[in-house]
């Protein structure tokens, strides 16, 4: 390992961006995903050599492909992974959520056998954001139903107020660049204990909901190309590592940790010779603008919500009357529906506008802002744009500064690997079938 080191080292500090000096006069130490990232360099070097004839994608399908998801840098560092019962309530899945400061964790079947092999012994993966909306749908359709005025509609729901929620929500969770706070999700649901849907409904009857994804693991011994594909084509959010021997869960890998191990192998040879081709180049954006999920900002903020959970999008944009993007609503702003303060206590007439200018004004949420980039910017502008801000969609916009598309981390993971014919089988087949209502 040392050697490989050394020699990735090399060609490193001849890109002159990864090797720096210490006081002390001593290299500096290498991040576990620039670990990774030499890794991969020195197996390109080695194609090289062996199979010039590869293209571009094919070595870096060989790279990826040779490389185990064991070596994946540890999101927890030794800490116990959090699970969910599946007959806890949706309360007491928000109280761990909150006194563990994650967003997500993976639902344990209790009602699976203790000999349960892994595939068994978990129904899926339940996420903060996913019960916030459940509870909001339920209560609207509750509301409808019994034709409840907002003002009582919000009795309903609970009411809670925003006070420190900016000092709460800079404590972010290890697990993923989108987490909340354990203040932040206490604030959201802390009035919420007279609610009936709150307290009664259980984890798994919410299985297959909004932001509900199924419990699909890999192995140690799986491969990167695995998890690449697995977190772009095949539209996972994160992926459990689960440990065959103990049949215990021993690492979470996120869309948002992958791209973290791209910023850092900036300089590498492998990843310059993709990184530094615009977007244009490289078939991106894959979202055209006809396709984009947005709202104006004279429109009502609850129907971003009821967009985003109807869409399975996790953000959307809110544009001006002339198409231009003045602001950005992610699924976790559901919190700020859930407020007492005047300003928002009649949510379901709150605009857009109104309901970005309250959040800005009370919590400081500047990832309510918007980010952007062009056509002719490089991958790795962008890739290290995303990383820097923690944010995981960018918004291209043209000449005009108009939207004129959408780029998320899947896409960008989509863009580094390929699936090769019959590299799965027939997995997707029916083996593992989603609920008919699941939004991943």
């Amino acid at each position: 390992m040392q050697a490989v080191r050394t020699r990735s080292e090399q060609r490193a500090a001849e890109a002159a961006v990864v090797v720096e000096a210490t006081p002390h006069g001593s290299a500096r130490s290498w991040s576990p995903e620039a670990e990774i990232g030499m890794r991969v360099e020195d197996i390109w070097d080695s194609l090289d050599v062996q199979q010039r004839q590869l293209s571009h994608g094919d070595k870096l399908n060989s790279c990826f492909d040779s490389i185990p998801v064991a070596s994946f840098p540890h999101t927890f560092d030794g800490a116990q992974l959090v699970e969910i019962p599946s007959d806890a309530t949706l309360a007491e899945a928000v109280d761990i959520l909150s006194r563990n400061r994650i967003i997500s964790a993976p639902v344990r079947n209790v009602d699976a056998p203790e000999d349960a092999s892994w595939i068994d012994r978990y129904i899926g993966i339940v996420e903060f954001a996913g019960i916030a909306v459940w509870l909001l749908h339920q209560s609207e359709a509750a509301a409808k139903a019994d034709d409840v005025g907002a003002d009582e509609l919000a009795a309903k729901l609970g009411t809670v107020t925003l006070e420190g929620a900016a000092a709460a929500a800079a404590v972010a969770s290890k697990v993923t660049a989108d987490a909340e706070s354990e203040g932040a999700i206490a604030e959201v649901f802390g009035a919420l204990p007279s609610s009936d849907l709150f307290n009664k409904t259980k984890v798994k009857d919410i299985s297959g909901s909004f932001r509900w994804a199924p419990f699909l693991a890999l192995q140690s011994s799986d491969t990167f190309l695995t998890m690449l594909l697995l977190l772009s084509k095949y539209r996972m959010k994160s992926l459990p590592v689960v440990d065959i021997g103990e049949g215990t869960i021993s690492n979470i890998i996120t869309q948002a940790a992958v791209l973290h191990m791209l910023s850092e192998c900036v300089g590498l040879h492998w990843f310059e010779e993709w990184g530094t081709k615009t977007l244009s180049e490289i078939g991106l954006p894959i979202m055209r603008l006809s396709k984009i999920v947005k709202v104006r900002e004279d429109e009502p903020a609850l129907k971003a919500f009821r967009l985003m959970r109807r869409k399975g999008v996790g953000g959307i944009p809110v544009v001006d009357d002339g198409g231009r993007a003045v602001g950005s609503i992610m699924i976790k702003d559901v919190k700020h529906l859930l407020t007492a303060s005047e300003t928002n206590r009649d949510y379901r007439t709150l605009t857009a506008k109104k309901f970005i200018a309250n959040a800005r004004q009370s919590s400081g949420e500047r990832q309510m802002s918007i980010i952007t980039c062009s056509r002719g910017d490089s991958i790795k502008d962008i890739i290290l744009k995303l990383d820097a801000e923690k944010r995981q969609r960018i918004y291209v916009i043209n000449e005009e500064g108009n939207l004129d598309g959408l780029i998320t981390l899947r896409d960008i993971i989509a863009k580094l690997v390929y699936e090769p014919p019959g590299y799965f089988g027939d997995f997707f087949n029916g083996v593992i079938p989603l609920p008919s209502n699941s939004r991943v």
